[in-house]
């Protein structure tokens, strides 16, 4: 009778991983998401089998379907919360899904150490096209897209599960102005802003002007500094940005049924709405 090597024996059962225990191996590696592409690939099981099974650990409350093919593992420190932190799957999620991204506005502020409002939801940006945002159980994340992607001002950090992109201090500024009036008010983000002030470097704010198109925002985060009595230096870079090209009055708070009228300060900002801050 022919014997099977034990090499092959040891194949074998590789290949008769099931999906509780693929996921067992992503945990010993720190990795809390997965495809059911990489399901299909190492287990070899049937496309039946495998819906079986996923359907069974999603009842069970240790996975979560995040994007049609994408899953995240609950692990029992988060079964509580039935979430995860963004941090330690986006990487591999916008791998998955093949686009750009950076965890931005009011998320990113809170990697700053800027946590001035607690929020509960995520916020990223991307490429275009716009992903529909996710409402799953307890993960709520709000997806916004830029036209001008760079790679610029985004920074790298490491979490448990690998690194995570985010953006830095002062893209997370201007894209707080930019997104104001989808955010809820120039004022609710004022907080966060002079808290990021004073995480911003020099060196930061000098990469973003060599690229940043949107002068109307750049207009805003002048006038707020000043208004403000933030950082001179960081003002008068700004301006001096400003002054090497053809600047419009434009107002603070961006109505659509609203014009700037006459304006009376160097930034060209209409002011149409009080700045109060709670800080």
């Amino acid at each position: 009778m022919r014997t099977i090597p034990i090499i092959g024996i040891f194949v074998q059962k590789l290949l008769k991983l099931t999906t509780a225990d693929y996921i067992k191996k992503l945990l010993s590696f720190e990795e809390y998401s997965f495809s059911v592409d990489e399901i299909r690939r190492e287990t070899e099981k049937s496309n039946i089998s495998i819906k079986r099974e996923l359907d069974r650990l999603t009842e069970k409350g240790e996975i979560l379907n995040l994007r049609k093919g994408f899953y995240l593992i609950i692990t029992p420190r988060y079964s509580s919360v039935q979430k995860l932190p963004i941090q330690l799957y986006s990487e591999k999620l916008f791998k998955y899904l093949n686009r750009n991204y950076y965890i931005a506005l009011f998320s990113a502020a809170k990697f700053h150490g800027a946590s001035h409002q607690q929020v509960q939801r995520d916020y990223i940006i991307t490429e275009r096209p716009k992903y529909n945002d996710i409402s799953k159980n307890e993960i709520d994340i709000r997806f916004f897209t830029t036209s001008n992607w760079t790679e610029k001002n985004i920074q790298l950090k490491k979490s448990d599960a690998g690194i995570y992109k985010v953006s830095s201090p002062a893209l997370t500024i201007v894209d707080l102005i930019h997104h104001q009036t989808k955010l809820g008010s120039i004022n609710r983000m004022l907080p966060v802003i002079e808290e990021l002030t004073e995480e911003l470097k020099e060196k930061d704010l000098v990469e973003l002007l060599s690229w940043y198109l949107n002068k109307s925002t750049l207009q805003r985060l002048g006038f707020i500094l000043e208004e403000l009595e933030l950082n001179e230096e960081f003002q008068e870079m700004i301006f001096v940005k400003l002054k090497s090209t053809k600047i419009f009055p434009v107002l603070l708070s961006p109505k659509s049924n609203e014009k700037p009228g006459a304006v009376n300060n160097r930034w060209k900002i209409a002011v149409n709405i009080k700045l109060e801050s709670d800080l």
